[in-house]
């Protein structure tokens, strides 16, 4: 009879541990809100801003986004890849159309390494109305590998 209650016992809290897990894999999202400073950027390719602030932990302070392309005085936009350098092997990856008459634009990140593997976000609002200070803002999710 013991052993039975035992059994029971054991079973219900692997059943809770179970549960447990997979609430904290749960899908996590919500509206991003970044802010960078664009000194450092002056329209070329492999050139950086850097992130002064971040509403969600896995993107920090002091983080660069690196354009790997340069913007066109032509065409007047910067239409580039980009990626957010994060520290170790947790680099986020996206792309940015900004036109460079009213620093507006779009921004979406898809995907990366380490943290960023699963994470997505946009289209996000590019905004720099007191360049070099910018602001990204929109939907963001960081979704399970087997939601992926």
């Amino acid at each position: 009879m013991k052993r039975t209650l035992v059994f029971i016992m054991v079973a219900a809290l692997a059943g809770i541990a179970a549960t447990t897990g997979s609430a904290t894999a749960a899908v996590r999202s919500g509206t991003l809100h970044v802010t960078k400073e664009c000194s450092h950027y002056q329209g070329g390719a492999g050139e950086f801003c850097t992130i002064t602030s971040s509403n969600i932990p896995a993107i920090r302070a002091g983080m660069r986004v690196v354009y790997a392309s340069a913007a066109d005085p032509t065409s007047g936009v910067l239409d580039s890849a980009l990626v957010i350098d994060g520290p170790g092997s947790n680099d986020a990856f996206g792309h940015v159309v900004l036109q460079l008459s009213t620093l507006s634009g779009v921004v979406s990140l898809s995907g990366g390494t380490g943290t960023f593997a699963h994470f997505h976000a946009g289209p996000l609002t590019v905004a720099c109305p007191a360049f070099p200070a910018c602001s990204w803002d929109g939907p963001y999710a960081f979704t399970p590998p087997d939601n992926d």
